[in-house]
C-alpha cells in the first residue's frame, strides 16, 4: 500500500513509518527540514516537505495514498480537517494518534483509583477538552465516506524504531536524575500512568490499518506504574543510593513547565486496552516498564 504518515521524523510517527516501510509498503512522510528529510530516507521513507499548517500539501499527500497515519500532533485541528476533507468519499483509512492524558486530572502527584476503558465516559480536564472534542470530530468522519480510527497510547517507553529515538516521560525523569544525582518526582509521586512499550505499540497501527472498523477508538497499555516506582527503578539503574526525592509542584514546573508537570508528570492516566485485545487480537509481548528501565535500553 501507499501510506502517508505525519510525524515521520518523530518518536511515534517515525517508528510506525519505519515499521510499515520495512514491511514493504510505500511510505511517504511529512518533514519540516532537509535534515529531517535525510533522516527519514535512511528508513526507506520518502519525505514530503511541509508542516501541519500546509493544508494543500497535506491534501495532495493524502489523496495520493491508500492510508493516512496522523502521528505528528494529537491537537492540530487544522491538519486533521485538511486530511479528512481530502479523504472524504474515498473509503480510505485515517489512523489518528491521540493520548491517554485525556482521562487525567491535575492530581499533584496523588494517586487516583479511576480506571477507564473505551466504554467509560470521560469528563476531560480543561487542558484536554479540545483534544476530546477533536477525537469526537474525527470519529464522526465515517459519515463522510472514509475510515477514521483513533489510537490512544498511554505512557510510551523504549527506543524508537525510526528517526525519533526518545519518548517523553521516562527520558525526562532520567535526565533530571542525572542532573540532580537522584531521581525526583512531582509531589508524592503516587500518581499512576498506564504504559506501553514502543515495540508493542507499533504493530497495533498495522493491525488497525488492516482491520479496525470505521469509528474505532483504542486505548493502548500493557501495565501501569506510579511515577515513584519509575523513579526508584531509575535510581537503581543509575546506581544512586536511597529513595527518589519529592519535588514541590513549583520546583517540578521549573524543570518541566507547568503544563507538562500538571497534565503529565503529576497526573493519573489509568486505562485498559480492552478493545484492541478483543477486536484486533493485539498481543503485547515486550518487557514491562520497570524491567526496561533497570535492565534494558535505558542502561548506561
Amino acid at each position: 500500500m501507499k501510506i502517508f504518515c505525519t510525524g515521520a521524523s518523530g518518536y511515534i510517527g517515525g517508528s510506525v513509518a519505519a515499521h510499515l516501510a520495512a514491511a514493504g509498503h510505500q511510505v511517504t512522510g511529512l518533514v519540516r527540514s532537509a535534515e529531517k528529510a535525510d533522516a527519514v530516507r535512511t528508513f526507506g521513507i520518502e519525505p514530503v516537505m511541509g508542516t501541519l499548517d500546509d493544508a494543500a500539501v497535506l491534501a495532495r499527500a493524502a489523496q495520493a495514498a491508500d492510508v493516512v497515519v496522523n502521528a505528528a500532533s494529537a491537537d492540530h485541528r487544522g491538519a486533521v480537517t485538511a486530511l479528512l476533507d481530502a479523504l472524504a468519499g474515498s473509503g480510505k483509512a485515517f489512523i489518528h494518534t491521540s493520548g491517554s492524558s485525556i482521562v487525567g486530572w491535575r492530581s499533584r502527584g496523588e494517586r487516583s483509583d479511576d480506571i477507564f476503558d473505551e466504554d467509560t465516559p470521560i469528563a476531560p480536564s480543561p487542558a484536554r477538552v479540545a483534544r476530546v472534542e477533536l477525537n469526537h470530530f474525527i470519529l464522526g468522519a465515517h459519515d463522510k465516506g472514509c475510515r477514521p480510527v483513533i489510537i490512544c497510547p498511554s505512557l510510551i517507553y523504549g527506543i524508537g524504531h525510526g528517526a525519533g529515538r526518545d519518548s517523553v516521560q521516562v527520558p525526562l525523569l532520567i535526565r533530571l536524575a542525572k542532573k540532580r544525582g537522584n531521581a525526583a518526582h512531582a509531589g508524592p509521586g503516587e500518581n499512576i500512568w498506564s504504559n506501553v512499550h514502543i515495540d508493542d505499540l507499533v504493530p497495533l497501527y498495522a493491525l488497525a490499518i488492516d482491520k479496525a472498523p470505521a469509528g474505532s477508538f483504542y486505548f493502548v497499555e500493557n501495565g501501569e506504574n506510579s511515577m515513584r516506582e519509575a523513579c526508584f527503578a531509575i535510581n537503581r539503574m543509575l546506581g544512586f543510593a536511597g529513595p527518589p526525592s519529592a519535588m514541590t509542584m513549583q520546583d517540578a514546573a521549573s524543570e518541566w513547565s507547568e503544563g507538562t508537570t500538571e497534565d503529565t508528570m503529576a497526573s493519573n492516566s489509568r486505562v485498559r486496552a480492552k478493545r484492541a485485545r478483543r477486536e484486533l487480537n493485539w498481543q503485547p509481548k515486550a518487557r514491562g516498564l520497570i524491567e526496561e528501565i533497570e535492565q534494558g535500553c535505558y542502561r548506561e
